[in-house]
């Protein structure tokens, strides 16, 4: 059986500029194309991951300066000038976990790893905002991120115990690029 040849894409294309953990980049986009598969197929970046590319699992989550956003509803040429951390650019290579990841590894909040780029930007957002929140306002900041492995005690743990590693002055939140 003879196989198709893939048809050229003639979308319309652009350069943006972004910067992806602290590396700038220029890359020539489709205007179509979504930042979770400008990260994954361009940039080469593993943790923002495709679940269900309609922005309810939480999988591809990054922080788009600043906040967090579901990378798999957000277009990459309506990004250009900006900055993206992925989960990756929490931590400076060869350095410890950033403190929620470490909580979150010795509490066994996640077993694959998928959804972990979710639940880890939501609890910075989280402690971010409240240094000390209660098991029901942890729940709340987890909504939207889907966890298939595990359920949700681990995570919620983890939380907790994060927000007492984590200094008054938020600097042991990992790099603010």
């Amino acid at each position: 059986m003879k196989r198709k040849q893939p048809v050229p894409s003639e979308a319309p294309t652009r350069t943006v500029e972004i910067t992806v953990d602290g590396i700038r980049r220029d890359l020539l986009v489709e205007d179509r194309e979504l930042l979770l598969d400008t990260l994954r197929e361009r940039v080469g970046a593993k943790a923002p991951k495709a679940g269900c590319y309609a922005g309810d699992c939480g999988a591809c989550t990054v922080e788009l300066d600043g906040k967090i956003v579901k990378s798999c509803l957000q277009l990459t040429a309506a990004v250009d000038g900006a900055e993206v951390t992925t989960l990756a650019g929490l931590v400076d290579p060869g350095e410890e976990l950033d403190p929620i990841q470490q909580a979150f590894w010795d509490n066994d909040a996640f077993q694959c790893g998928f959804c972990l780029s979710g639940f880890v930007f939501a609890a910075r957002d989280l402690l971010a905002r409240n240094p000390d929140p209660s098991e029901e306002e942890i729940r709340e900041a987890m909504v939207g991120n889907y966890c298939r492995c595990t359920g949700y005690v681990n995570y919620v743990a983890g939380v907790r115990e994060a927000a007492g590693r984590i200094s008054p002055d938020r600097s042991t939140l990992g790099p603010q690029r």
